[in-house]
């Protein structure tokens, strides 16, 4: 068992990111010492390290807590409930592929109408013109 700041340390993180895990009921302490320090062990480690992993491909804490309570009693839950988790996911970020491909669609049009020349002034500039 070890303190906050070791699991900290260990997972490359501030103690402060894993205060607020533990308020959004990501992680729980293992225990409490004597004196009321929180005191984790290998599998807050291996919990804390699973949030970063899933950070890392844009989960959302609330998604982060289902796929933790499914991993934590696992024999009650089926693959089909993870993966309906990472497919709506999927949904999410295509869509956001879609708009931001429409924008930058949009904006290149925009600036390529532009002759971009440094020696005529902004108010024959057909970006502001397209802007109106």
């Amino acid at each position: 068992m070890f303190q906050i700041g070791e699991l900290a340390k260990r997972c490359g993180v501030t103690s402060d990111t894993l205060r607020f895990y533990e308020k959004n009921a990501l992680i729980k302490p293992a225990g409490r010492s004597e004196s009321g320090y929180r005191l984790y062990n290998e599998e807050n480690q291996k919990q804390v390290r699973f949030i970063l992993k899933a950070k890392e491909l844009g989960l959302s804490l609330d998604e982060i807590k289902d796929l933790l309570e499914i991993k934590l009693e696992a024999t009650e839950h089926s693959c089909a409930e993870v993966k309906a988790i990472t497919s709506a996911k999927l949904e999410l970020i295509d869509e956001k592929i879609n708009e931001l491909t429409k924008i930058r669609r949009a904006l290149k049009k925009i600036n390529d109408a532009c002759c971009g020349h440094t020696n005529d002034d902004a108010s024959h500039c057909s970006i502001l013109a397209a802007l109106e």
